[in-house]
């Protein structure tokens, strides 16, 4: 656009001269002066000139990410916060590298050298993050905000709420207890999910030896309180044990020799089996292990009533059975927080464990709330809840049947939606789509190998049996969390050119791919400097040269240089002077 006039010489002179000496006054009335001079002026506004003033960025979507355990602490870590306005609500203002939790219980890593403060991994990174060391009690997502109580002080109307908004909430507030309302399990029971728990196991199993070592404790009495039972044969309760006896053997009898015969280590497991969540080999190699080391395991057996200082244990073939025992350590299972719970009633996913999602990791029915973690469980959509509009989708031609490559033209796009079918097609020894369908095609069909949607049905009938939930464990909510970010960091790009599969049920692309887990293996730590892992591929390894694989695997899963050091030097410290077992 710009100016356009046709004046007199002097009246573009006078324009330009009064521009300078007078720049606060409008152009319109400068115009207006210099054609009052005898000349005609044309004058249009230009864009030009409001070029030069800035423009007001649009605000950043606000993302609230509730927890600093792995999912939260993960999704933290790779999330562009430059793109976001970031705010973290937790109770405890650090990270807790929980895999090892049993080694802070006997000494043999100390509870610092595994945390890592929240505010000091976002400075790191250079972050713009702001954390609120407080603990979300209400989830609110018609206003998309979330309540908050201070976990440190009161505020000025003299309680410790406050209330904060988002745009996006991640939920990564992780699970808490099960005791599956179990008689006195909370009175009496010592739990393992918190660094502060196994710090309290800690000192109390130096009480148990000091109290048991004092002269008017009778023989019985002695037995009783050196007894350490463990309700449940997960991989905590095993680790645990592993590592109370190698305390005992290794650093306890030699302070306390008086007493060392009397100590006794139980476990005691619902299943048929301890580790049943590992392949049967190692299930079976840490079964004979204990036995060597004196562990008594108890299998079959269901606690039903735990009192101050006798355990109540049931099992089909002998009944109930009462054993006397000086600690207990519950490590049965996981449970929902009240908030969750309270969430999940407003949404209408009630008589549920944990919150649903769909794939892409988003609450089902709740716009821009996201769940990751223990708290949350993952609903893989059924292939034969779509089969006819897959069918549709992939029939070009209108024909009424499938051809060979007009199966293999969705088949990416369906393995992606649905990752049972590849999963299937594995189990089963299948090469490509021909080894798919031929068993569902019929006579009239099988020289040309077309199916109509009763032989496609068919073929895929089965598939959905390889449908599996994830785990709850932390590779899990770390995957997750890597995953969620990533997606955030992509969210603007991906919405103009979506990077997902073909939407079965509706028009054009997802914009993300859906999360899949991928297992990276799992340890056991069993005691004597031996472990047991199962690790991809079917492989299975036992033995010493197993620990020391899971000392290097722990030691670089470390969030910081600062804790692997600390972790590492602990290790060492403990082979060069023993465990301390000093009451503090």
């Amino acid at each position: 656009m710009g100016f356009f006039f046709f004046a007199s010489r002097a009246a573009a002179r006078f324009l330009g001269e009064a521009r300078i000496s007078h720049p606060g006054v409008s152009t319109a009335a400068l115009l207006l002066t210099a054609a009052s001079g005898g000349g005609l002026v044309a004058y249009a506004d230009s864009a030009a000139e409001n070029a030069s003033e800035p423009s007001q960025e649009a605000p950043k979507k606000k993302v609230v990410v509730l927890g600093t355990g792995w999912a939260g602490t993960s999704f933290l870590k790779d999330l562009d916060c430059s793109k976001y306005e970031v705010k973290v609500i937790s109770p405890r203002n650090y990270f807790a590298f929980t895999p090892l939790l049993p080694s802070i219980t006997c000494g043999t890593v100390e509870a610092r050298s595994i945390v890592e403060p929240i505010r000091r991994m976002f400075e790191k990174k250079k972050k713009d993050v702001t954390f609120y060391e407080a603990e979300c009690f209400k989830i609110d997502a018609s206003k998309k905000a979330v309540h908050c109580r201070s976990a440190v002080g009161t505020n000025f109307d003299g309680n410790g709420d406050f209330i904060v908004d988002y745009d996006y909430l991640v939920v990564a507030l992780g699970a808490t207890l099960n005791t599956f309302n179990t008689p006195g399990v909370m009175e009496h029971c010592y739990f393992l999910k918190e660094v502060e728990d196994a710090q309290k196991i800690r000192r109390n199993v130096i009480d148990c030896f000091e109290k048991a070592s004092l002269p008017n404790i009778s023989e019985e009495e002695k037995r009783r309180i050196l007894h350490f039972v463990i309700i449940g044969g997960g991989p905590t309760g095993v680790e645990f044990a592993a590592e109370l006896h190698d305390f005992l053997v290794e650093d306890l009898v030699k302070l306390y020799p008086a007493i060392q015969d009397f100590v006794k280590i139980t476990i005691i497991q619902s299943g048929e089996h301890i580790l049943n969540m590992f392949d049967q080999r190692i299930a079976a190699f840490a079964e004979m292990k204990f036995k060597r080391d004196g562990i008594e395991v108890n299998t079959g057996f269901r606690v039903v009533k735990v009192s101050d200082d006798l355990i109540t244990m049931k099992s089909k073939s002998l009944g109930e059975v009462s054993v006397p025992y000086g600690m207990a350590v519950w490590s049965a299972g996981i449970g929902t927080r009240p908030v969750i719970m309270d969430f999940m009633q407003q949404i209408g996913q009630t008589n549920r464990r944990v919150l649903a999602t769909n794939e892409w990791l988003r609450v089902h029915e709740c716009d821009g709330i996201y769940a990751i973690g223990d708290c949350a469980s993952i609903t893989q959509r059924k292939i034969m809840e779509d089969i006819s509009t897959i069918f549709e989708m992939a029939d070009k031609d209108n024909s009424g049947t499938l051809t060979l490559k007009e199966i293999n033209d969705v088949l990416e796009d369906i393995c992606i939606r649905y990752p049972q079918v590849e999963l299937y097609m594995k189990s089963m020894h299948m090469l490509d789509t021909r080894d798919l369908i031929k068993d569902a095609i019929g006579d009239s069909h099988k020289e040309s190998m077309v199916v109509d949607i009763e032989e496609f049905k068919k073929a895929l009938r089965h598939v959905d049996s390889q449908v599996k939930s994830v785990p709850a464990t932390a590779q899990v909510a770390a995957q997750q969390g890597h995953y969620l970010a990533k997606c955030f960091n992509k969210m603007d790009q991906c919405k103009e050119q979506p990077e997902g599969p073909l939407r079965m049920t509706g028009l054009g692309r997802h914009n993300f791919r859906p999360f899949r887990y991928k297992h990276l293996g799992q340890f056991a730590p069993l005691g004597g400097e031996q472990a047991a892992a199962e690790l991809p591929g079917d492989w299975v390894s036992m033995g010493h040269s197993t620990q020391w694989l899971w000392y290097s695997v722990y030691a670089s899963k470390q969030v910081s240089w600062r804790t692997r050091m600390l972790v590492v030097s602990d290790w060492t410290r403990r082979f060069i002077f023993g465990r301390d077992s000093s009451r503090i």
